[in-house]
């Protein structure tokens, strides 16, 4: 591993919006001002990074400006060409589809590749649903973990959030997951179903958007309540027991 060399340019991660809002209410200034002077870009998804640039006010061409999507696969050959400008002098911007990129990301390898060239790693600051959640849930945030997807198969699905709950409850931890927005109501009734009484659930819906809702009640008061509308909607779970 080397030393960042000062006459290099940085890999700039660059936070993304989690909806459809203004980049004054997730995006700093500073950060702002930082991202729209790159041009050189490394996206999760072109389409999306475009839409993202304009959002934030990007002054230049897009249609000139040098934007790259991550392979899902590839060796370190390929990783060594997204960072080529970056021994040029110039700034390489990091973006995912929503959010933080590397924060439960792909975009996590590239940073890996940075480090092992010792090339400057640069994080701005803006929107994590996942942290986002946490803080407004009012679980356990000195304990916590992100699981991702759960398994999509009924079974398989309502085993893994009995073993989630169960080790909540000995560690406890607060447990972290999301869904494919149209199968947001489908492990929202799960929960009801699997879950004890007494743990609690927070559904943190659509955040930072005019739409947002987050909400955190016990299983039991849940099953009470009328449901939130969940579908097609991006929505984050958490779970104390």
């Amino acid at each position: 591993m080397n030393a960042p060399d000062a006459n290099n340019g940085a890999l700039i991660l660059i936070p993304t919006s989690l909806g459809e809002a203004p980049w004054t209410d997730f995006l700093p200034a500073s950060a702002q001002s930082r991202a729209i002077n790159i041009r050189h870009f490394v996206v999760e998804n072109a389409r999306a990074a475009r839409a993202h640039l304009k959002r934030i006010e990007f002054p230049g061409s897009l249609r000139d400006t040098d934007i790259r999507e991550l392979p899902a696969e590839g060796d370190n050959g390929e990783l060594d060409a997204l960072l080529a400008p970056v021994f040029k002098g110039e700034n390489v911007g990091l973006m995912s589809d929503a959010g933080c990129p590397a924060v439960a990301d792909p975009g996590a390898r590239l940073v890996a590749r940075a480090h092992a060239l010792g090339v400057r790693v640069v994080p701005l600051v803006g929107p994590s649903s996942i942290l986002l959640g946490l803080m407004g849930s009012g679980l356990n945030g000195q304990s916590f973990a992100f699981h991702g997807y759960l398994p999509s198969e009924k079974d398989a699905r309502d085993r893994r959030l009995r073993a989630l709950e169960d080790e909540s409850r000995r560690l406890a931890r607060t447990q972290i997951f999301i869904e494919t927005s149209y199968r947001n109501e489908r492990l929202f009734a799960a929960l009801l179903h699997v879950c004890q009484p007494s743990t609690r659930l927070c559904v943190a819906r659509n955040l930072t958007t005019a739409d947002e809702t987050l909400c955190t009640l016990s299983i039991a008061d849940w099953r009470k309540t009328p449901p939130p509308m969940l579908a097609k909607r991006p929505t984050l779970f958490l779970l104390l027991a």
